[in-house]
């Protein structure tokens, strides 16, 4: 039996559709469909049934995924310690962080590695979901609050401060009572920071929504109205062009509370000489910009 049938197998039966499972895997959604269809007449056993909407696991099929669970959980213990092993810092190294901090704070500043440790590569994505480490979705995590992953290594490493911002032509001549607000759609209303940009405007409106924090920066960068984006985000020197300048309230209000920042890495591959390198950096960038990020 392949190793590869059984793994496509088991993200077939996570998401009950080829496209997603092509999208997870790196495939065409075709060899999916080969390899379950391969796997089926290995064992000889129908394991989906084929429906308008998707693929749904059969009574068998559920059956056979528990036991796929237990082969999936011993081979990537035994990928991860393989990787685990100290030497020198070299190959792929694959970090999941919030999109936004990946691309405007992280990427500029993690490119440094290559000239330092050329052996290395850093494989940085974007994801607003929380991956697996445990599955080898990802050798490293940033998150923007406390884990509670069973078998992972957290350390807080920073946090990262928000605040109110907006272009200078928005806020010249115009009176506190009549600012106008740009958040997250109802996706994201829970989120710590929109919580309290809807304190801060009270019965004020929200003139703008979106469910991704680039496009508020960019919303308030074309002097639609005022945003809670991170200080990172909104500060001339961090992002020149188009330059945003802090909207400060007249009436005393709370502050937003900053967002924690926690570094996680699976325990088997903490010493790994080349997850310990960038764990190093991301360690040392957080501290370099402690004033930029939490202002």
């Amino acid at each position: 039996m392949n190793w590869d049938d059984l793994r496509v197998f088991l993200a077939l039966a996570d998401s009950g559709s080829l496209s997603a499972t092509a999208r997870r895997l790196g495939v065409d959604h075709s060899t999916v469909a080969r390899r379950v269809a391969a796997l089926e007449a290995d064992l000889g056993v129908r394991l989906f049934d084929r429906l308008p909407r998707g693929y749904a696991p059969t009574a068998e099929g559920e059956e056979f995924a528990v036991l796929a669970r237990r082969v999936e959980d011993g081979v990537l213990a035994v990928e991860r310690h393989a990787r685990g092993q100290p030497g020198e810092p070299a190959g792929v190294v694959r970090l999941s962080a919030p999109p936004a901090f990946s691309s405007s704070f992280l990427a500029p500043r993690l490119a440094g590695l290559r000239r330092t440790l050329p052996k290395l590569v850093v494989e940085l994505v974007g994801d607003v979901r929380a991956v697996s480490l445990t599955r080898r979705e990802a050798d490293l995590a940033l998150r923007l609050q406390r884990p509670e992953d069973d078998g992972l290594v957290a350390r807080r490493i920073g946090a990262m401060g928000y605040g109110l911002y907006a272009t200078r032509d928005y806020l010249d001549g115009r009176d506190e009572a009549d600012w106008e607000f740009i958040g997250y759609d109802d996706s994201m209303d829970h989120v710590p920071q929109q919580r309290w940009l809807r304190q801060v405007a009270g019965r004020r409106p929200f003139v703008f929504r979106a469910n991704d924090l680039m496009s508020l920066r960019a919303a308030a960068a074309a002097g639609i109205g005022i945003a809670a984006i991170p200080h990172f985000l909104g500060r001339e020197e961090a992002v020149p062009v188009p330059a945003l300048v802090p909207a400060l309230p007249a009436v005393g209000l709370p502050p937003a509370q900053p967002r924690e920042l926690w570094l996680l890495v699976h325990n088997d591959l903490r010493r790994s000489a080349r997850v310990r390198a960038v764990m190093d950096a991301l360690v040392s960038i957080i501290a370099a910009e402690r004033s930029l990020l939490e202002d």
